[in-house]
C-alpha cells in the first residue's frame, strides 16, 4: 500500500468516526429532550401530519423480536460486523465513509438506548406509521447512500473494465 493510499484510508476512517459521532450525539440529545418534555406514552402534535411521542421499542424494526434481547443483540452485532468488513474492503470507494458513518452512528445510538434504558426511545410519529427516532432515520438514509455508492462504484468499474477490454491486444 502506498503512503497516499494509507493516508486516504486513515482519512476515510476519521470521516466515518466523525459522521458516527455526529449522528450519535444528535440522536441521544433529541431522545433526552423528548424524555424530559413528554411523559412516557404521551404525545404532542406539532404538525397536522406529525406528532412527538415518547414510546419504547424493545425490538428492532417495527418491534420485531421484542422480548428477545439476545436475538436483537446478535442481529445488531452481525450488522455492525458486516458493515465493518464491507468498509475495510471498500474504504477507497467514494462516499463509502458517509454510508458507514450514518449506519454505525444510528446502530450505536439505538444500542446505547438498549443498554441504558432497556429499550429504544422512539419519538417521531407520522400518521399510520410506527414511531421512530433520529438513529432510525440515519440507518435508513445510510442504507440509501450505501446502495447508491455501491451501484455507482459498480458502474464505474464496469466502464473501466469495458475500456480495458476494448484496447487492442498486443500479440
Amino acid at each position: 500500500m502506498s503512503p497516499a493510499d494509507a493516508r486516504a484510508g486513515r482519512l476515510a476512517v476519521r470521516r466515518v468516526a466523525a459522521v458516527a459521532v455526529l449522528v450519535l450525539v444528535l440522536d441521544q440529545l433529541t431522545k433526552r429532550l423528548v424524555v424530559e418534555a413528554i411523559p412516557r406514552g404521551g404525545s404532542e402534535t406539532i404538525l397536522p401530519f406529525l406528532d412527538l411521542v415518547h414510546v419504547r421499542n424493545e425490538g428492532v424494526a417495527f418491534s420485531s423480536f421484542a422480548g428477545q434481547p439476545w436475538i436483537v443483540g446478535l442481529l445488531v452485532l452481525g450488522a455492525l460486523g458486516a458493515l465493518t468488513y464491507w468498509f475495510v474492503r471498500n474504504r477507497s470507494v467514494r462516499y463509502a465513509w458517509l454510508a458507514a458513518g450514518m449506519l454505525a452512528g444510528g446502530a450505536v445510538g439505538n444500542v446505547l438506548d438498549r443498554l441504558i434504558e432497556g429499550a429504544v426511545i422512539d419519538f417521531i410519529k407520522p400518521p399510520n406509521w410506527p414511531a421512530f427516532n433520529l438513529a432510525d432515520c440515519s440507518i435508513v438514509l445510510g442504507m440509501v447512500v450505501l446502495v447508491v455508492v455501491v451501484e455507482l462504484e459498480n458502474r464505474r468499474t464496469t466502464r473501466e473494465d469495458g475500456r480495458r477490454d476494448a484496447r487492442p491486444q498486443r500479440g
